[in-house]
């Protein structure tokens, strides 16, 4: 389980065939401190397990499903991405609940500077996402847990401050960026435990 606050950035060094996926290898010496071998480590939101490491990066395996699923395969050598280890018992849950299994991609549509240094981002919304987003809401971007700050039926909005913009994958994203999205767990079990009950009255 994760939080959504970004620990750091890492740099693909290396994207090689591994069965009919890929093996990342990426460094990122500030996420391993206290690395082991089948640790979780989300990549751009991606929950993935380290397979192999050292004092400055890691591997990890994508295997098809999660290539379909997240925009892991547009990765090239050289391309920033957001990281985050797991969250621990102890640790503050500064964002909000996120899984690491992302549900779907979707684009930015477009990005407005605002005076005060703060950004708006616009993402397209498609019908398999609407019912979970929600004005106000959490939902998290390429790992990044963000605030709903408006909607209509095609798009929604976020406000980024510049600190977020600084320190995450988002200062360098533009128009028609492909970006991962995981909604909000809660959501989805609600959305399950209330088809149960309409089959069963």
């Amino acid at each position: 389980m994760f939080t959504g606050l970004v620990e750091g950035l890492g740099r693909v060094s290396s994207l090689e065939p591994a069965g009919d996926g890929i093996r990342l290898r990426i460094h990122a010496p500030v996420v391993l401190d206290d690395a082991e071998l089948g640790a979780s480590i989300a990549v751009n939101g991606v929950c993935l397990t380290v397979v192999d490491h050292d004092d400055e990066h890691f591997a990890i395996d994508a295997v098809p499903e999660t290539m379909d699923r997240s925009n892991l395969g547009d990765l090239e050598v050289g391309h920033v991405v957001n990281l985050e280890r797991a969250v621990r018992a102890s640790d503050r849950l500064g964002g909000h609940i996120v899984q690491g299994h992302v549900d779907a991609t979707t684009t930015v549509i477009d990005i407005v500077g605002l005076d005060d240094g703060s950004w708006r981002y616009r993402f397209a919304m498609g019908d398999p996402l609407a019912p979970y987003v929600v004005e106000k809401g959490s939902i998290t971007i390429d790992g990044i847990s963000l605030t709903i700050a408006d909607l209509d039926d095609e798009s929604f909005t976020i406000a980024v401050i510049p600190h977020t913009a600084e320190v995450t994958t988002l200062g360098q994203r533009s128009p028609g960026d492909r970006v991962n999205i995981e909604v909000d767990v809660l959501a989805k079990y609600v959305e399950r435990q209330l088809q149960f009950r309409e089959a069963n009255s």
